[in-house]
Formats: C-alpha cells, structure tokens, sequence
C-alpha cells in the first residue's frame, strides 16, 4: 500500500513534536502531498510551517486516519476535538505511550477503528521499530494502512495482544536509553583506559553503531557473532568474563532492566 492510498481522504496528525515531526517527514519524503495533511498543534515549528500543511485549520470532510502524537498528559485536552470523527469512518493510529485501546474507545466510542503502536526514538533518523496492535473493530485493510503510515521511520511489527506491549516497551521502546548509556560507558572506559574522551566517544559511537548494522545484516545470530570476534584466551574474552558474569554482568543487569521497564508500563497504563 503507498501513500496515496493512505491520502485519498486526507491525514490529521494531532501533535506535531519529534515524533509527529520525523513522522510527517517520513511521509513527505516519500510523495504525500502536503495539501492531503491537517496538523494540529497549539505550538508549530518553523519548520512545520515551512511544509506547506494544514496547521490548525478547518478539516475538508472525513479523514482516512487521525493519527495521535501528543503526550499523554495533553491526551485530555486534544482529544475531545477529534470525538465526532470516532464511529467507524476514520483510523484512529496512536503513538502515545501508556494509553489503553480501552481507554480510546471510551473517548472516541467503542465502533471506532484504533490501532496502538510504540514506536522509539530512532524513528526520528527513519532507523526506529514500531509495535502495532488493534482493537477489535479494526480489520486487516486498517492495520496495513497503519503499517503503511509507520514504515515511513522505520521497521513494524504486529502483536498478537495488547498484554505484549509493556514488554516492548521495555525493551525496544525503553532500549535506546540502554544503548546510549552502554556508550557512555563504553567511552568512559577508553579514557580511563588514556584516551582522549573525544577519541574515546568517537569509538563507542561507531562501535555501537556498526556492531548493531552487523547483527541485523548478518545471517548468523547476535551469540555466533559474539563468538566470531571471541578469540580463546585473547582481548575479547578477557572482557566478556566481566561482561557475562552470571553475578552481576549483562546476563542479570538486562533481563531486570527489561522487566522494570515492563512493569512501570504496566502501572502507567493502569492510570
């Protein structure tokens, strides 16, 4: 499915902040027209402003999609506005974390289409992984479309249950935060280690970078190339029995990282 399938009725994107923003970019870039675009957002960017959309303005008839990026404290307050288009005509698509489908329906109506999706911050270099799940009033042409839409910034995936999602927030939605603090871990080490801590960033950056471009092009799993650059008695596995160390390595720091993530999604979604 392209976007002009997905513009034949027109797009709102309610709340236009990084994640509105690379999104909308994304879907520019790849031939929607601006004309087919409604941003809503009490704060436009210069750079919004420069695309040539909608911004605030008076919608031209029933949207194909409302597509909701505000936080979810401002749920509240940008929502009430897009009620009337709720009952089946429009695809709701939400990127705001912690907000029940069951909660939609009871704003929006219990007939209304609603896919909820996670998606995380590398989205905002087209590089992000987005978890999608419906509700029950959606169908396999409404969950395309959304995949369609979110494809823009990077890679999908469908869940099965709605219960998944606190799981993936812990560990792709949360998981940048994991990577971006092992490199300033990783760059801390080199300067204790004398070098300089711009040599020293500039390496954990590429390292990290490269290693994860390896394990996604790579037919051999993340455990075989970790043993591929594993000489015995050498360099790498004299780290590696620090890192791996059953006490207190990655083996135990990850998992309950992973889970705490997961079960303080668990709370924010219970309100």
């Amino acid at each position: 499915m392209n976007m002009t399938d997905i513009a034949g009725r027109g797009l709102v994107l309610l709340g236009c902040g990084k994640m509105g923003s690379a999104m909308l970019a994304g879907w520019l870039e790849r031939g929607l027209s601006p004309e087919k675009v409604w941003v809503m957002d009490p704060n436009p960017s210069d750079w919004l402003k420069s695309t040539g959309v909608h911004i605030n303005a008076a919608l031209d008839g029933t949207p194909s999609i409302v597509l909701i990026a505000v936080k979810p404290q401002m749920m509240g307050a940008a929502l009430p506005g897009m009620a009337d288009l709720g009952g089946g005509a429009t695809l709701f698509l939400s990127v705001a974390a912690g907000t029940s489908l069951a909660t939609y329906e009871k704003m929006l109506g219990a007939e209304t289409p609603i896919v909820r999706a996670m998606p995380n911050t590398p989205a905002a270099v087209g590089r992000g992984i987005t978890a999608i799940i419906g509700n029950t009033r959606t169908n396999a042409t409404d969950l395309d479309r959304a995949e369609a839409l979110l494809s823009a910034v990077g890679q999908v995936v469908r869940l099965d249950a709605e219960g998944q999602m606190d799981a993936v927030t812990g560990v792709s939605g949360s998981g940048p935060a994991y990577v971006f603090h092992l490199i300033e871990t990783l760059a801390a080490g080199g300067v204790a280690q004398g070098l300089s801590e711009e040599l020293a960033m500039q390496l954990a950056k590429a390292t990290v970078a490269g290693a994860g471009a390896l394990a996604e092009q790579s037919g051999d799993s993340p455990s075989q190339l970790r043993v591929n650059v594993t000489s015995p008695n050498g360099t790498t596995q004299a780290a590696l029995e620090v890192l791996m160390n059953e006490e207190g390595g990655f083996p135990v720091l990850l998992p309950r990282a992973v889970e705490a993530a997961t079960k303080r999604s668990e709370e924010l979604s219970r309100g």
